[in-house]
Parts: structure tokens; sequence; C-alpha cells
């Protein structure tokens, strides 16, 4: 065994600690970006249900790592219809565990890139600009 760990007491997040590391990512992320948010729900859950994998003809649980749904800024999102349900970003908890198992990346870093690309695609970020945004948000310089 490693020195200066215990292994054996180790587990996965919980949603409310997947929850709480949502938050955090979210709040690395620049004001101006941040700003576009304003008024949506962060929401984790374990998996996305039966009718969001049919829509999107998921093969499996695992395929989706996040969602926005909602109006974003192409849509009208500056202007709320009656009875529109609030924008909400979705972050799937054990898609994002096994994603994080399979790659060299910390668990911070895939949810951070998860957020910024639900909220980004929806709001019309080029692939640019949310690596920008992502390397902003991680401290990362652009290049």
């Amino acid at each position: 065994m490693a020195e200066g760990h215990n292994w054996g007491k180790l587990h996965a997040p919980t949603l409310e600690e997947f929850e709480a590391l949502a938050d955090e990512a979210f709040a690395t992320l620049p004001d101006h970006f941040r700003k576009l948010c304003d008024g949506v729900i962060l929401k984790v859950e374990d998996f996305p249900d039966e009718d969001v994998l049919d829509e999107l003809g998921a093969e499996s649980d695992y395929d989706l790592l996040g969602l926005f749904q909602g109006r974003g800024l192409a849509q009208g999102a500056a202007q709320p219809q009656t009875g529109q349900l609030p924008n909400m970003v979705f972050l799937y908890r054990r898609p994002i565990l096994d994603y994080w198992a399979e790659h060299e990346e910390t668990l911070g870093a895939v949810v951070t890139h998860v957020l910024v690309h639900e909220i980004g695609h929806h709001f019309g970020f080029s692939d640019e600009d949310m690596d920008r945004i992502e390397k902003e948000a991680t401290g990362e310089d652009a290049k």
C-alpha cells in the first residue's frame, strides 16, 4: 500500500459530495460565462432518465455525462415564456465517474469540462471558446 493513503477507506463521491464538487467547479468558471447562467439550476443525478436516453438515441445509461435543458440565447432565453421551466444543467454522476476512471484527468477537471460544454453549446459558444473558458477555470494557460 502506498504511504500516506488509506485506500481501504476511499469511496466514490455520494450525490451530495458530487453536488458540492459541481458547485465548486461552477464557482471557478469565469464571471462572464457564469453570468449567462443566471437562474440556471444545477442538478446532479445518478443517471439520465429513460425518456432523455431515448430522445437522444443513447445506447447505454453511461453514454450521457451531462445535459442542458431549457432555452439558450439562440432560442430566446432573454425572453421567458409563460409556463417555461427554468434552465437546468444536469450532471450524471455514475457516467462521469465511469469516464473519470477510464481517463487521466482529475474528477474536478471532468466535471468542469462537462459544465462548460453543456452550458457553452447551449449558448452558442465554439469549441475554441469553450476550451479557453475551461483553461481559465482550471488555471491552465490558454495557448
